[in-house]
This record gives C-alpha cells, structure tokens and sequence, in this order.
C-alpha cells in the first residue's frame, strides 16, 4: 500500500514510469497532509493558556475539530489509495482483448466501470477537502497564534487538493458520452474550485492580518 511506504519510496514510487501513483493520489495526499496539520494547531492549542479561556462551548469546537481531522487524515489517504486502484483498473479494461463481439462488449463494460470509478475518487475528495475549510477557520481564528502559519499552509493545500482533485474529474470526463451527466459534472466542479478559492482566500486575509 501507498501509505505504507516510507516518504524517499514513495517519491521513488511517484517519479517512476508507471502512472500511478500520479495527480489524484497526490491531491488526496494533499488533503490528508492539511487535515493532519490542522489537527496539529489543535493539538498545540488544547490545554494552553488561551485554551483554558474559552467558553466550554468553544473548548468543544476545538475539541471535535482535533477529533475530525484525525478522521480525515485517514480517510483521505485512504482515498489515496483508491485513486491508484481505480487508475490501474481502468488500464486493466483498456488491455482486454477486444476478438469478438462477446469480449468487445465485456471490455467496453470494464470501461465503462473503471471510468465511473476514476472520476467518483476525484469528485469525493475535492468534495471533503472543501469540508476541511471551516475547521481551518476555526483554528486560525482560535487556535495557538504561534501556529497560525501552520493553518495558512493547511489551506493552501485544500486548495491544492481540489485543484488537482477537479482537473483528475475533468480528464476522465472527456470519455462520458452522456451529454447531460457530463455537464453536470462540469458544474459541480467549477462550483467546488469557486468555493474553495473563496474560502482560502478569506482564510489567508486573517493569517496576513495576525502575521502583520
């Protein structure tokens, strides 16, 4: 598995002939790299001073965020994983024979499966990595002022992971042939990158403004 690699192999393992690990793995790797960080500004927050001030309400926002991002880190690399398994599916139904009209239509079946496959991964996670911006909100605005650049690199790589999310969508969409299906997609996609710079945005104003 991807995740059991250590991080020279799987660098190793990326920059070698074979397509995947490629974009999507990296994309959910990115959102499981911001989770984790994010994760961490709670941890450096929970049981300080500053901690200790807030309202009981607020402790268990912080809390439950902690806890939250716990979970999406390994589920994002667990997207991952499913990313490279669904590419390699998909190569693996592109290399059936295609002999006769029995093994064409298993084949364009195999396809077919392995293309919806390709682009639910992608979708998923630029729709999670969009979910993480209101924890990162609450860490910047909550979480310890010394780690409040931690938070700024979290959501620069949301922002990544739905950039690279959405363009692994968009080159699997080409193969759709359902017209109304593929617009639908087109949509959702360009409504997620419009969600995702907005948010980052507004969560990079507060990290400038506390930094200065």
């Amino acid at each position: 598995m991807l995740q059991d690699l250590n991080l020279r192999e799987f660098i190793d393992e990326l920059a070698s002939k074979s397509p995947a690990p490629g974009g999507g793995s990296v994309s959910a790797l990115a959102a499981a790299l911001a989770s984790a960080l994010t994760g961490m500004v709670f941890n450096l927050t929970i049981g300080k001073r500053e901690y200790l001030k807030y309202e009981n309400v607020l402790r268990g926002t912080i809390d439950s965020s902690m806890h939250h991002m716990n979970l999406y880190s390994k589920e994002f690399l667990t997207f991952m994983e499913k990313d490279t398994e669904s590419f390699m599916s998909l190569m693996r139904a592109y290399k059936m024979p295609k002999n006769t009209k029995e093994e064409v239509k298993l084949r364009e079946d195999a396809i077919r499966r392995g293309n919806s496959k390709s682009l639910e991964v992608p979708l998923r996670v630029a729709e999670n990595a969009c979910r993480l911006y209101p924890y990162i909100f609450t860490a910047v605005n909550y979480g310890n002022k010394n780690a409040i650049s931690d938070a700024g690199v979290a959501a620069s790589l949301v922002e990544t992971a739905v950039e690279g999310a959405v363009l692994n969508v968009k080159i699997n969409i080409r193969n759709i042939k359902d017209e109304n299906y593929k617009e639908n997609l087109k949509s959702k996609c360009s409504c997620l990158l419009k969600e995702s710079r907005q948010e980052k945005e507004k969560i990079m104003e507060i990290v400038e403004s506390k930094l200065d």
